[in-house]
């Protein structure tokens, strides 16, 4: 749990259409430039509801990448000179953000399941 993915910022519409309007189609990183580890991110998202991560995530070494590179970083130097984008989400509010989205879904499965399933939508 120590590698260091880049954490990325939930990324606007408009920064899509920016990327479009180019005159030219060219390839963009989009990233914060920050770096966690994931244990680190696990202590933050878990800690959001109290929680301590270990009590729920199980490591299994043999899932481990065998040439697991260490630290990833996204340089987003280009996306800011041509697009003018920086990001506005912060590592904490991202980890946030995804932490009440999953909480939100957890909670509406548990009252689909209390009630038996009658409440789910029948397309």
């Amino acid at each position: 749990m120590s590698p260091k993915p880049a954490v990325s910022t939930g990324v606007p519409l408009v920064l899509f259409s920016r990327i479009l309007q180019q005159d030219k189609p060219d390839d963009y990183v989009i990233a914060t430039g920050k770096m966690i580890s994931v244990r680190e991110f696990c202590e933050k998202a878990f800690a959001r509801f109290n929680m301590d991560y270990k009590q729920y995530v199980e490591i299994d070494p043999r899932y481990y990448r065998p040439a697991e590179v260490d630290q990833l970083l996204g340089d987003a130097s280009k996306a800011k000179e041509k697009l003018g984008w920086e990001p506005k989400v912060s590592t904490d509010q991202l980890i946030n953000m995804m932490a009440d989205h999953d909480f939100e879904l957890a909670r509406r499965d548990f009252v689909l399941h209390i009630h038996d399933n009658k409440l789910a939508p029948k397309w």
